[in-house]
């Protein structure tokens, strides 16, 4: 059964543009974690997996599943 993200968020925690696609829910090099769109997890995020971070991508049905971390 596929991960699906409940209650997604609407902007990225750091440049604050809407989601769209695909964002990451991920440990930041800062320390806390963040939702992050796809060009802010590559300047701010550290890695996808178990303690690191999860991307998800937006389905047809409007709901975000995971697709990898």
């Amino acid at each position: 059964m596929p991960v699906t993200f409940i209650d997604p968020p609407k902007e990225c925690d750091f440049c604050h543009e809407l989601i769209g696609e695909v964002f990451v829910d991920g440990k930041t090099c800062y320390g806390p974690w963040a939702n992050m769109c796809p060009a802010c997890f590559k300047e701010f995020g550290i890695g996808l997996g178990t303690g690191l971070g999860q991307k998800y991508q937006k389905q047809d049905d409007g709901n975000y599943v995971k697709v990898e971390g």
